[in-house]
């Protein structure tokens, strides 16, 4: 498992350093633009569990809040909570290649919408959240969902590439 963890947060933290470089022109249009990160912690939490997705979540958000200038325990916070969420759906579900995908990612940019919002209703305005009635959460949401079957297909390949060179 730890290994599983390693891996997650290691390709989280790249995921976050290609948003924030070369993902950054997207987000002129509406401000928004793909969270590779999230869709990244997705796929390890429902693809190893909840426990695996909870340690995944909580190391990548705490990489994420020193890489970002966000309060630190934002991302953190809502990184465990999404990584959890996603992990109780371990084998719930058959994997397919592109609804499944959509949906999961696209349910984890709610969630993390809902807890940001809720965070910074709790702390007077001082966490930054998304506003529903805008357009940038719909359409960061759209990228999230259109790219999630993309990002699974790779690192479904990565995995077995993983455990092929291990033995």
């Amino acid at each position: 498992m730890t290994k599983k963890i390693v891996w997650t947060s290691a390709l989280i933290t790249v995921a976050a350093i290609l948003q924030s470089t070369l993902l950054a022109p997207l987000s002129v249009y509406f401000y928004a633009k793909p969270d590779l990160a999230l869709d990244i912690l997705v796929f390890s939490a429902y693809l190893n569990g909840m426990m695996a997705g909870q340690f995944s979540g909580f190391f990548s958000g705490l990489m994420l809040d020193f890489l970002s200038n966000a309060p630190l325990g934002m991302n953190l916070f809502v990184r465990t909570v999404i990584g959890a969420a996603s992990g109780i759906l371990t084998g719930n579900f058959l994997l397919d290649r592109i609804l499944l995908p959509a949906t999961l990612c696209a349910g984890a940019t709610l969630l993390k919408a809902g807890l940001l919002f809720l965070l910074n209703l709790l702390f007077a305005g001082a966490i930054p959240a998304y506003r529903f009635n805008t357009p940038t959460l719909w359409v960061e949401l759209a990228m999230n969902a259109a790219l999630a079957p993309l990002i699974f297909l790779l690192l479904k390949n990565l995995n077995k590439f993983i455990k092929k060179r291990s033995r």
